[in-house]
């Protein structure tokens, strides 16, 4: 499965793409995790944001 995340840190957001799936936007996360791509990776957003 693909999967792609377009980050914009002057907007605080985040778009979600999967392969064969729309796309999914989401504003000011503070973390963000993909278990069943990404086993164990967690995205912390704090400095990012910052």
């Amino acid at each position: 499965m693909a999967l792609c995340w377009l980050i914009d840190p002057q907007n605080q957001q985040v778009e979600i793409y999967k392969q064969n799936q729309d796309g999914e936007t989401i504003t000011s996360p503070q973390t963000l995790l993909e278990g069943a791509i990404l086993p164990e990776f967690i995205l912390d957003f704090a400095e990012i944001w910052n």
